[in-house]
């Protein structure tokens, strides 16, 4: 009795940086997974030191790598390492978001404070439209990247067992997360999607 073929997961190891971007070029989400093993920790690390704030750092982390992915066509080695290039990106990203936080906490504080609604009914339809934004925006999401996503979060699947599960290289199931998380980030933070979107129904008398 034959057993099915697994995917055997690629090795990188003898490839430079530079060959890697040039495969992120090509789409190969197991590139993207290599780049961030390598980089990874380096980035969040430079990321931190600009940032002091880990939440931020992660922020920066993965809104550099996703522009990585989506400009990996775009580097060009002869100006560059691939290192460089990429830890530029993940400086840059940090940088705007300092500047982010700077101009929020200018902004002048409201003389008032609201008054913390005690009404259930409406914390419940809050509750209820923030599910449905989130089962909106995972539909525009690629079936893989989907499907990864909900089995982790919905399912409690660990990366390993994903990977078991959906027969595939452990690092294929990182970069399909990491991606998909990046552009759900994206579509929740889209104009019209967010909390102004909400329409509670008015206190009828």
């Amino acid at each position: 009795m034959s057993e099915t073929a697994r995917p055997v997961a690629r090795s990188f190891a003898h490839l430079s940086d530079e060959a890697v971007v040039a495969l992120l070029a090509r789409s190969d989400e197991s590139a993207l997974a290599e780049l961030y093993d390598r980089f990874g920790r380096v980035a969040y690390g430079l990321a931190l030191r600009i940032l002091r704030d880990e939440k931020l750092a992660e922020d920066a982390v993965q809104e550099g790598f996703l522009t990585v992915w989506r400009n990996a066509d775009r580097f060009m080695p002869e100006r560059a390492k691939a290192s460089t290039w990429l830890l530029t990106l993940i400086h840059r990203r940090a940088v705007d978001l300092v500047r982010r936080e700077d101009r929020r906490r200018a902004e002048p504080l409201s003389d008032s404070i609201e008054p913390e609604s005690s009404d259930s009914a409406e914390d419940d339809a809050w509750l209820r439209f923030e599910r449905e934004r989130v089962q909106s925006a995972l539909k525009q999401l690629p079936d893989q990247q989907r499907e990864a996503l909900e089995l982790a979060y919905y399912g409690g699947f660990s990366q390993t067992e994903l990977a078991e599960r959906l027969g595939q290289p452990v690092g294929t199931i990182k970069s399909r997360m990491f991606t998909g998380l990046a552009r759900l980030r994206e579509l929740l933070a889209e104009p019209g999607s967010g909390e102004a979107a909400w329409k509670p129904t008015p206190y009828t008398t």
